[in-house]
């Protein structure tokens, strides 16, 4: 408890009195529970001072996560020599229910399918040398009434095809057929006329009208920028393939910096026009499409054999039709030397000097983020809480995370002795000191202080995986 309340006092300024107080019990009960974390959960396992109320009124408390998360980063985990970047993505919680704040229906990548429950996107700092993820900003994402029209008409338009739509339904679409069963279609209206449609302009591409996500997104990512101020020089931000297009682009450079990501492995690249130009009308932009089965030596960067597979990387830069400005790319080719099957993933990033090895590192290092989801949801409550109020839904994703760096900062001094000790072992010994706690109220007489640190050491050894501690007795 006393290592606790040391390293709470990092983020005290931002915090009131009794809240701080408050704070420091829920922590201690999410460091011995057992069990799903929840408010009745953690009553049952706090010492004298935190009762349920007192819990519920913590959970209900407004309170800048934001800056708690930056006092805690900045004072404990900040090396200013090492290199940082921004690392996004999007964690699903399973709810059931209809009231909790927020509730809706989302993707989860784990289940690969939509579930009922809570969409967070988190903004976490990656330190490159540590390889090591760090949460900063967590942004609840709740779904307007538009957007909720919107995609409910969209699922109900996938519903109805032409073979399958009824006679005399308002909401057919051409070509629908009288008898499903396998009678002619029945083409109604006028047919389209070809070409283009008369008095349309050109599209500009550089003006991206952002969906109402990336508009939350931009939010968090302007909020993380002027909490970090000049303190940290953030150049890129990571985000996975879902985000590997040209409005995501677009928000990530209206926010000075740049974007690495994955595009789909059937995009279609184009080299840059090397012809002279020849006539009137606009230069000819695109030259030769990418085959990235077969690409030009010239990109040829360096090549690897492992296990009879053997990897190729080639850099370039390219044009997509859909993005208004040059990517630097990079195609990752992997050839089976047995079957000669192949297969390629593809890179890029908007800043077009940055080397290959820096976007493949960073890349592969946004993965450092589904750690701090898993360990959200395994240890932490995430997955568990049960609170419906917006304040109180808050307070429960931003204390998960919060935890996930507590928690680190709580193992630094034990993976000293230990390298392997783990969050499993840290909640073992917060546990064993509980019971002991206990034990030690119920003697007639307190042992003296070298039997009573015994006797702590031993009990908190008791369901640890990697012990830290040794034992007094010398056995």
């Amino acid at each position: 408890m006393p290592e606790i309340l040391a390293l709470l006092q990092t983020i005290a300024p931002l915090l009131e009195p009794t809240t701080f107080c408050q704070m420091s019990h829920v922590i201690f009960g999410m460091l011995v529970i057992n069990g799903r974390i929840t408010m009745l959960g953690l009553s049952r396992w706090t010492e004298k001072g935190g009762s349920y109320r007192t819990i519920q009124r913590y959970y209900h408390s407004v309170l800048s996560w934001s800056a708690i998360h930056w006092l805690l980063f900045q004072r404990r985990f900040l090396k200013q020599e090492d290199e940082y970047f921004i690392a996004g993505d999007e964690v699903v919680d399973s709810k059931a229910g209809k009231k909790t704040f927020g509730l809706d229906r989302f993707f989860s990548g784990i289940q690969q399918q939509v579930i009922s429950g809570l969409s967070f996107f988190t903004l976490s700092l990656v330190n490159v040398r540590e390889e090591h993820s760090y949460p900063m900003q967590i942004t609840q994402m709740v779904k307007s009434v538009e957007e909720k029209a919107a995609s409910k008409a969209k699922a109900e338009a996938k519903k109805v095809t032409p073979a399958t739509c009824p006679a005399n339904y308002a909401g057919c679409p051409e070509g629908r057929r009288d008898d499903v069963s396998g009678g002619a279609r029945e083409k109604t209206g006028e047919k389209k006329k070809p070409g283009r449609p008369k008095g349309s302009k050109n599209k500009n591409k550089q003006e991206v009208v952002l969906n109402p996500e990336l508009l939350r997104i931009q939010k968090a990512l302007k909020n993380l920028l002027e909490t970090v101020g000049a303190t940290i020089a953030l150049m890129y931000v990571v985000m996975d393939g879902h985000f590997g297009n040209y409005p995501s682009a677009f928000m990530v450079r209206q926010a000075n910096l740049h974007l690495i990501s994955k595009l789909r492995s059937d995009a279609a690249l184009y080299e840059a026009f090397q012809g002279e130009h020849h006539g009137r009308g606009p230069k000819t932009k695109y030259g030769a499409k990418i085959d990235f089965h077969k690409l030009d030596a010239k990109y040829f960067k360096e090549t690897s054999i492992e296990d009879n597979l053997r990897k190729d990387i080639y850099q370039g830069q390219f044009f997509n039709k859909e993005f208004a400005f040059a990517l630097n790319v990079i195609v990752i080719l992997k050839t089976n030397l047995e079957t000669q099957a192949q297969a390629h993933v593809i890179l890029f990033s908007t800043d077009l000097d940055l080397a290959y090895d820096k976007i493949i590192k960073f890349y592969s290092l946004r993965f450092q983020i589904e750690f701090n989801f898993r360990d959200a949801k395994q240890y932490w409550g995430l997955e568990d809480f049960m609170n419906i109020k917006e304040t109180a839904v808050t307070n429960a994703a931003n204390l998960a995370f919060f935890m996930v760096n507590f928690s680190s900062a709580l193992l630094q001094p034990l993976r000293q002795q230990n390298p392997d000790y783990s969050v499993l072992d840290l909640k073992s010994h917060y546990r064993g000191y509980r019971y002991a706690s206990e034990i030690i109220k119920m003697l007639p007489e307190k042992p003296d202080a070298i039997l009573l640190a015994e006797i702590f050491q031993q009990i908190a050894r008791l369901g640890a995986i990697h012990p830290a501690f040794h034992p007094v007795t010398g056995q």
